[in-house]
């Protein structure tokens, strides 16, 4: 039942935030919206699947593992109750950041984790885009992951379905009033932040690499919030031809020779200035 409900939860979230995005969108699309989301959702289903083979079963013995041997950070503190809930939740949101930046500044797992990037618009259905063989490799994180915080398995459920939200949420296309989703960027990640790390220039595309708090991305100096949507080109400038996005090209693309993924588009000419800690409109 428990999962039955994180499915439906997850469902009617991306179900709203599609349409939302159709009456209020922040960024004007490129791409005639079908074909892009067939595409999508096929990515997205061989995602699911890797996910219910892989990482589930590996989570799941992982965490039997750490409570019966009492591995992990948590249990190390003797930590319990909302404490624990609260430490499980920071650091495996904190270790996701870290796995996030992995992705895109090790060679082999960025061949994979671009097949997400090269979606040449950004939307809800662009939030579980990932590469088959990507969500493989995390399913070895995970394990290292779980056994080095050593949370609890409501700590851990309680922050996965935040997580799944949370990449739902920041992937849309919503519109959010300016003010308010500044407001609400001090606390989570945001469409406008997540916005500019998916832009075609590559010092923007390295930065903003929170999944649910912004926070990490302004501990480690990766926060980039001064570049207004307006000015944000969605996609990977190598792979920016129509027939890239096509479902077979797309998960066929890590195994070919690699292009130059960035070209001249590695900073924005003129400079904009420093960082700023509040988001552009």
């Amino acid at each position: 039942m428990s999962s039955a409900l994180t499915v439906a939860v997850l469902a009617v979230a991306y179900v709203s935030l599609f349409l939302l995005e159709r009456a209020r969108p922040l960024r004007r699309p490129k791409e005639r919206l079908l074909p892009r989301l067939l595409v999508n959702v096929a990515i997205s289903l061989t995602a699911f699947g890797t996910a219910a083979v892989l990482v589930q079963p590996a989570a799941a013995r992982t965490l039997d593992l750490a409570d019966i041997e009492s591995f992990g950070l948590l249990r190390f503190l003797g930590l319990d109750g909302i404490f624990e809930v609260l430490g499980a939740f920071l650091l495996l949101d904190l270790s996701f950041y870290y796995w996030h930046v992995a992705n895109h500044r090790i060679a082999l797992l960025w061949r994979f984790h671009n097949v997400h990037h090269i979606d040449p618009d950004l939307d809800v259905s662009t939030a579980f885009r990932f590469h088959f063989v990507e969500v493989g490799f995390s399913a070895a994180f995970r394990v290292v992951q779980v056994l080095l915080i050593g949370p609890s398995l409501a700590a851990y459920a309680i922050y996965e379905v935040f997580f799944q939200l949370g990449t739902l949420f920041h992937h849309s296309n919503v519109r959010l009033p300016l003010r308010f989703e500044r407001g609400l960027n001090e606390l989570v990640v945001t469409p406008r932040m997540h916005g500019i790390h998916h832009s075609d220039i590559r010092d923007e595309d390295f930065a903003n690499f929170g999944v649910v708090f912004p926070w990490w991305d302004r501990l480690h100096g990766t926060l980039r919030l001064n570049v207004a949507q307006e000015k944000v080109t969605i996609g990977i400038p190598g792979y920016s031809r129509p027939e890239d996005n096509r479902l077979g090209r797309s998960l066929a693309m890590p195994f070919r020779r690699q292009r130059d993924y960035w070209g001249t588009r590695l900073r924005r000419e003129p400079a904009l200035p420093a960082a700023t800690t509040r988001l552009a409109g």
